[in-house]
């Protein structure tokens, strides 16, 4: 047979054969339909799927058989291609019949935006709708009207001879469609013809695994006799069977009683009879009751349930959930004179949804009094001492008091301010004794815990001076210059990451002793307890951030190796060889003996401010700019205890009274909070928190508030500075 695209010769059987394989499709359809016509309904959608498409196949091959059968007897003129024709369609129908394997879609090829016509008739045979004008029905449950075929044989010979894919269209019985098999089709269908596999991966030619030995044995792995016991019934079985039949005889086993599925219904609603099965129900719902109509839902209410014009207008314009009436109160002369009801049947629905979607179980409520789920807290006049009001203002600086520090004797106040000035003032009298003014901001100062030691530590742009302020006992004061003055340098000058420098001429008459010369700004100066080591902060984000200096020796050292973020403040521990390091979500213990990392606090705040260790050691606060305060119980865990957020802004600073149980922090919401911090020695009862009092006296300004707050060493007074440039004593 020649075509455009090629030669292709075939062998194919007379036209009596052809007629003799259709029948024999269309009885092989209609059996396999019988055969499978019970796996329908199985619980798998993918089997269902591969069976309509089998199914699908199964009623293709039947056309192709029966239109073989008629084209066979029209075609006698031309033979040869007649044959090849009929011969490759016979071909195409096989694959699906034989290998049941699922053919491609009919519209996967088309590149059209037309809907899969997909026919939903089930598993029947085909014939039953030859006398309909459809075919079946779509997804849709739309008739699938049977195509217009009005070809005569000079078209369908037209078509053979123009059309070179007419070897390989095939009609879909299901839908009534020409189908045009794709070249795997095809390749399948030569396949099967050949009698070789369907599938071109599977090797039929495998090596076999030689399970049993081919060789013959001599003798068999076992020849022994059956036993005796093997022949004869079994007298243990005889006698259990035996056992069960006197067992029931005598009504000791019971046969199990069948289960009755019919449902049982009863009114969820009827009257609580005890004697009916709702009635025998623990957990029974009422029926929720309607709300009794009131004066405004009258046919003639009175005139203070009426709206008016202006409430009618804002009552349209609300929205129907927010509205306290679903109506608008009407009124009229008579009852005759009242209308049907608009809203009466969406009234019913709603009550029947009432009824319906009622709890079906009754929750037992707890008759708590509201007043015992508040802890019982002591009150705060049980509670005294403790700050209440203002009693002096110390007046001077012109701009705003970031820091202040108090001497050991707490008889002196030392602040240091942004006009550049570190002022020393006398407590009792609130009188300026001495002023120094400084070459920048001045962003903490310490006064040194020892009072052995008249020292008071400024932390100034990038350098901390070491300020002897001459006030009080003239002995302490010159016993401080002598020691200062006695120290000689060691022989062999050690690398360091400060320069330490004495202090000369005017600085020195000003009482500047020392002065340590930093690479980068100093945030913050803390001292250890004993007086002889002192803390700086710088503003960095290398390892250098933290520097420890001892003043004794003029010695500094950088005690980290590597940054574990930006350090925001840090602290000595009151009694134990700890160092605390606050970084901005976290705050680290280190062993300085050790040189290790004891414990690392999580306190979940955004970013901590300010920190404060008790002066027992063994609980810690810490303030932040998202308005919190977390309290750490040290022996407890490494998350807060308690987090107390009684201020609306951000916390600047956090303190801790020496000697009596009080706690104080600083916002810039302009008031401070004390609250009473009651320690036990007893391990297991819990720190006993308590606010007890908010002072407030510092007027906010450029947003901020409290910039620092400190307790008086013995007295229970609270000193606080601000951005309002005055420092207060609250007593």
């Amino acid at each position: 047979m020649e075509r455009a695209g090629g030669s292709r010769r075939l062998s194919i059987p007379s036209t009596q054969v052809l007629e003799e394989q259709a029948q024999e499709s269309d009885d092989l359809t209609d059996s396999e339909e019988s055969v499978y016509s019970g796996l329908e309904d199985s619980g798998s959608d993918s089997s269902t799927e591969e069976e309509a498409e089998d199914q699908d196949s199964g009623d293709e091959g039947t056309l192709k058989g029966s239109l073989l059968s008629k084209k066979a007897q029209a075609r006698m003129a031309s033979p040869k291609k007649e044959q090849v024709q009929c011969r490759s369609l016979e071909t195409e129908s096989m694959p699906s019949a034989q290998q049941g394997l699922p053919l491609r879609g009919e519209y996967e090829d088309d590149s059209s935006d037309e809907e899969d016509v997909r026919n939903t008739v089930g598993n029947i045979p085909m014939e039953w709708y030859q006398d309909y004008p459809h075919i079946g029905y779509d997804l849709d449950g739309k008739r699938i009207y049977k195509p217009i075929r009005t070809k005569d044989e000079l078209d369908k010979f037209l078509d053979q001879m123009e059309n070179p894919d007419y070897w390989r269209t095939v009609q879909d019985k299901q839908t009534g469609v020409d189908v045009r098999l794709t070249d795997e089709q095809v390749e399948l269908v030569q396949r099967l013809q050949k009698g070789q596999f369907g599938d071109v991966h599977l090797n039929p030619y495998e090596p076999a695994i030689d399970f049993f030995s081919s060789q013959v044995m001599i003798h068999p792995v076992t020849n022994r006799p059956a036993d005796k016991r093997s022949f004869i019934p079994s007298l243990l079985e005889k006698e259990k069977v035996s056992k069960l039949v006197h067992a029931i005889k005598m009504g000791w086993i019971k046969p199990r009683k069948p289960k009755e599925d019919t449902p049982t219904y009863y009114d969820l609603w009827a009257q609580e009879d005890p004697n009916s099965i709702l009635g025998r129900h623990k957990m029974h719902v009422p029926a929720p009751k309607l709300r009794l109509p009131g004066h405004e839902e009258s046919y003639n209410p009175p005139p203070e349930y009426l709206l008016s014009e202006e409430e009618k207008l804002a009552w349209e314009q609300q929205e129907a959930a927010e509205r306290k009436l679903n109506f608008l109160p009407q009124q009229y002369r008579c009852l005759r004179a009242v209308p049907a009801y608009p809203r009466f049947i969406h009234e019913r629905f709603e009550r029947c949804l009432d009824l319906y979607l009622c709890p079906r179980q009754r929750k037992m409520r707890v008759n708590v009094d509201p007043e015992d789920l508040i802890p019982k807290l002591p009150k705060p006049r049980d509670l005294q001492p403790f700050p209440t009001t203002q009693a002096l203002v110390y007046r001077g600086h012109t701009g705003l008091v970031r820091c202040l520090s108090v001497s050991p004797s707490g008889q002196w106040l030392v602040s240091g301010s942004d006009d550049g000035t570190v002022r020393f003032w006398e407590v009792s009298s609130a009188r300026c004794m001495k002023t120094l003014p400084v070459e920048g901001v001045v962003k903490s100062v310490a006064w040194n815990p020892n009072p052995a030691v008249c020292l008071v530590a400024v932390a100034v742009e990038q350098s901390v001076l070491l300020v002897n302020p001459c006030l009080g006992d003239k002995l302490l004061y010159g016993a401080t210059d002598q020691v200062i003055e006695a120290y000689e340098p060691p022989e062999e000058e050690r690398l360091q990451p400060v320069t330490w420098t004495v202090a000369a001429g005017t600085e020195h008459t000003r009482g500047v002793r020392l002065i340590i010369r930093h690479g980068k700004p100093v945030k913050q100066v803390t001292w250890h307890p004993r007086g002889d080591y002192l803390a700086s902060v710088l503003a960095d984000d290398g390892h250098t951030q933290v520097l420890i200096h001892q003043a004794s020796k003029r010695w500094s050292q950088s005690p980290f190796r590597r940054s574990k973020g930006q350090v925001q403040c840090v602290l000595f521990h009151p009694l134990r060889p700890f160092f605390f390091v606050a970084t901005q979500r976290y705050v680290r213990l280190y062993n300085l003996l050790k040189q290790e990392l004891s414990k690392k606090l999580l306190t979940n705040c955004k970013w901590v401010s300010s920190m404060a260790v008790h002066p027992a050691g063994d609980n810690l606060i810490c303030g932040s700019y998202d308005s919190k305060l977390a309290w750490f119980d040290l022996d407890l865990s490494t998350k807060p205890y308690r987090v107390l957020r009684h201020h609306k802004k951000a916390l600047r600073s956090v303190a801790f009274h020496k000697h009596y149980p009080l706690f104080a922090s600083g916002s810039d919401d302009g008031s401070i909070i004390v609250c009473h911090g009651m320690v036990y020695n007893d391990l297991l009862q819990n720190p006993l928190i308590v606010p007890v009092k908010v002072l407030k006296g510092h007027a906010p300004a450029r947003d901020l508030g409290v910039l620092d707050v400190l307790f008086h060493p013995t007295q229970p007074w609270l000193f606080s500075s601000g951005a309002d440039a005055t420092i207060r004593l609250f007593a």
